[in-house]
Order: structure tokens, then sequence, then C-alpha cells
């Protein structure tokens, strides 16, 4: 199959109903709501979540826990990672970001000790976990808090 060959299947482009454009067109009158009711009238209809009148079920459901809004969420890199860069290089979380180790900086970026590293690197982030930091100055880098 090419592409100046493919043609429309039957009925996979559905007209839309136009309502209210007279009796004739069978969507007149009423414009297929009905007679009265709370759906017929304009604006009509009820709230997201409404159970006529029942008690909602997200208000049933016990609440629990606390969502802290000023939570930060670090971007994790490995110390694995961190073996792409040649011997004294200075990593950055700008050079991280350029290089394509992190996609996405959130709130900061944080070194974790899984795998090793074998260069003499010096790291500036955010936060840096005690294994990880002690990694890097075992192998003769330093490490640096932004």
């Amino acid at each position: 199959m090419k592409l100046h060959e493919l043609q429309l299947n039957e009925g996979s482009r559905k007209s839309r109903k136009r309502v209210g454009r007279g009796t004739g067109s069978g969507h007149g009158k009423t414009s297929t709501r009905g007679q009265k009711g709370q759906n017929a009238r304009s604006g009509g209809g009820v709230r997201l979540g409404f159970e006529g009148g029942q008690m909602p079920l997200f208000q049933r459901l016990p609440k629990r826990g606390f969502t802290n809004i000023n939570r930060k969420e670090y971007a994790v890199v490995n110390l694995d990672a961190l073996n792409r860069f040649e011997d004294g290089t200075e990593v950055t979380p700008e050079l991280l970001l350029e290089t394509g180790v992190v996609s996405n900086q959130k709130s900061g970026i944080k070194i974790l000790a899984k795998g090793t590293v074998e260069k003499k690197l010096t790291v500036k982030a955010h936060k840096f976990s005690a294994a990880a930091k002690e990694a890097i100055e075992a192998a003769g880098g330093k490490t640096e808090v932004v």
C-alpha cells in the first residue's frame, strides 16, 4: 500500500448532529433533550461527582496523610553516569543538562552512589549522598554543593 492509495473507510468520518434546525430534521423543537427536567434546561445538569444527593464517593472515603506543596524533587544522577566525562572535567548541572544525562533539572540535582566513578572529576550539584561524596573523593575528585 502506498500513500496515494489510501482511502476513507465507510463510516470512519461521522458528521456531527445539528440540533435545533426545525422539526423536519428530526432534531428540532427540544433539540434531543426531551421534555422538561434538569438536563433540558440551559445550564442544566449536575456537577462532577454528584450522586443525586447521596454523599459522593470522594466525600465518603477517609482522608489520610499530607501533601507538602513545597516539596523539593531532585533529578537523580548515579556515579556510573559520570564516567562519560574526561578526566579533570568540572561537572555542573548545566553540563549534565547539555549532555542529556538529565532531561529536567527539577528542584536540583542529587548525586547517588550507584556504580563506581573511575575519573578524577570536580562535581558541582545541589545534593550528594554520603557514599557518593566518599566515592568521588576516593577517586581523587572534588565535590561542591551549589
